[in-house]
């Protein structure tokens, strides 16, 4: 049984954010409307056969226009802050030159209403929506891209920098890398793992001209990027199970996180044949490891690897959600995925193992002794809703237990591995935020892969809060509830003296300057 709200709220540290996370192609639709500019992502999911069902991202969830009823969702959810993307051809629509009004505008009106519901923005300048004339001259595989971000982020600097609190430069460059540019599944669709690699190195660039730009403009809010982690685990004892571990390790979250948290890449990577791939001008690195006011981790699964080429890549399960078996992908490949045994999946086939949230959080510590403060920026699951409806009152309801219970497993493991005497304590976790605010259209796997607290009725649009809604809520209610209460106790308690700083220390069982030891161990490699 999954750790109460009540519960939960009691582990929450003061100032750690609650929220949750969308992005804006993702949500808004509204493709072709008030000088938008095309998307490589519209022409990749216009393409038979690249979404699941043909489905379309034309309208998702029609948030362009709804964007006001959104914002009362979540100022009836009660959240403290809302992470969302600024669909980059909707202001900027070449990627370079001239900007869009209407498409500023429509992010000034959504700032405001945050604002006056009292909710903190965080923005996310690039969740993946490149602008159709850059995709068309190399995208990502052209160093010219990270220039344009940098620009697109001085744009938005300029117009955003006075409202908001927090900014990601960049979301996940590993799953661009992996299913763009060598999977194929994503836009631009390439499937060629060799050639694609110098997406990584253009993509971090990009972050941290991003940042340079945002730092020029002086803007007041933190600055951050986000990327995926999953804790790689070994099939098996066999040692080329490890080693294949090790390597995917590397490809998958050392690759990205190593040159912004240390400066400089991998050994392996350096050392390896495709070394050539990540020859860049010296200062470049300069520029992508300048230090950060946070990290964000967007964590869902740890991976199962095996040694060998398999059937292929991925799990069928995880293949199938895809809309791609991927038999083909990768032919000769030196390791893949297996599924984990007696493990409940999600609806896209991803293990459910909180536990190694924990390690996630571990592993960071230990490898970057410099880690700045992280946030997890994403987290969530996808399980296919079942929806109740009450004759008497014609309203519906959505018991989502599974994901009402992989949040709170999730949030719960995150606070007591950062809590003194956790696994991760050395980790200052800041925020979590919830993946995703309503279901949406997700990517190759359009809207067969609910991850909302909110439902949305494709064909009418209407929202259903689910019963993950009205935990969450619940959660944030006792967190301000405990909150306040805790503010009137200190403010009743005026004692008659002061006593000497040592007394208080002995009070409190901290004069040896000691902690406790957890009892919890750690489950990584």
């Amino acid at each position: 049984m999954h750790t109460s709200a009540k519960e939960l709220a009691a582990m929450v540290p003061p100032g750690f954010t609650l929220g949750v996370a969308t992005a804006a192609f993702q949500i808004e639709g509204a493709l072709d409307e008030d000088g938008r500019g095309k998307a490589g992502w519209d022409v990749f999911s216009a393409k038979p056969g690249n979404i699941v069902d043909g489905h379309s991202p034309a309208v998702a969830c029609d948030h362009y226009h709804r964007m006001p009823q959104d914002v009362a969702l979540m100022r009836e959810l009660g959240i403290d802050s809302y992470r969302f993307s600024l669909s980059w051809p909707r202001i900027q629509p070449d990627g370079s030159g001239p900007v869009n009004r209407a498409g500023l505008d429509f992010y000034d009106r959504l700032l405001d209403e945050l604002l006056a519901s009292g909710i903190s923005p965080m923005v996310t300048l690039y969740h993946w929506d490149t602008p159709l004339a850059l995709d068309e001259a190399g995208g990502w595989l052209n160093r010219d891209t990270a220039y344009r971000l940098g620009e697109f982020a001085a744009i938005a600097a300029a117009a955003y920098g006075d409202r908001v609190a927090r900014w990601v430069t960049i979301n996940e460059p590993a799953t661009v890398t992996t299913n763009g540019y060598a999977l194929g599944l994503h836009s631009p669709g390439k499937a060629d793992f060799a050639n694609g690699l110098p997406t990584v190195h253009h993509q971090l660039l990009g972050h941290g001209l991003a940042l340079q730009a945002l730092r020029a403009a002086k803007v007041p809010g933190e600055i951050g990027m986000t990327n995926v982690y999953s804790p790689m685990v070994p099939n098996s004892a066999n040692p080329l199970d490890w080693m294949s571990a090790g390597a995917m390790d590397v490809a998958q979250n050392r690759l990205y996180a190593d040159p912004v948290l240390t400066g400089k890449y991998p050994d392996l990577v350096r050392l390896g044949k495709f070394f050539s791939s990540f020859e860049h001008p010296d200062e470049d690195m300069a520029v992508i490891s300048q230090p950060l006011d946070f990290y964000g981790l967007n964590y869902y699964m740890p991976t199962r690897v095996a040694a060998g080429g398999g059937d292929s890549p991925v799990p069928a399960a995880m293949a199938e959600a895809m809309g791609d078996d991927l038999s083909a992908a990768t032919p000769g490949a030196p390791l893949h995925i297996e599924p984990w045994p007696d493990t409940e999946t999600t609806a896209y086939g991803w293990p459910v193992k909180p536990e190694y949230m924990s390690v996630a959080l571990k592993e960071m510590s230990e490898r970057y002794p410099n880690l700045p403060p992280v946030i997890i920026t994403e987290g969530g699951a996808s399980f296919e809703d079942i929806i109740v409806r009450d004759k008497s009152t014609n309203r519906s309801f959505i018991p989502d237990e599974r994901r009402l219970r992989y949040l709170s497993d999730h949030i719960g493991t995150a606070l007591r591995a950062t809590a003194p005497g956790g696994e991760a304590e050395g980790v200052d976790l800041r925020g979590y935020y919830v993946w995703s605010l309503m279901d949406n259209f997700e990517w190759s796997g359009g809207y067969k892969q609910p991850f909302g607290l909110v439902h949305v009725d494709y064909e009418t649009l209407e929202r259903t809060p689910k019963a993950s809604f009205y935990w969450f809520q619940e959660l944030l209610e006792e967190r301000r509830l405990l909150t306040a209460a805790g503010a009137a106790v200190a403010a009743a308690a005026v004692p008659e003296e002061v006593a000497p700083a040592s007394a208080v220390a002995e009070a409190a069982g901290v004069a040896d300057g000691g902690m406790p030891d957890g009892d919890a161990q750690p489950l990584g490699l």
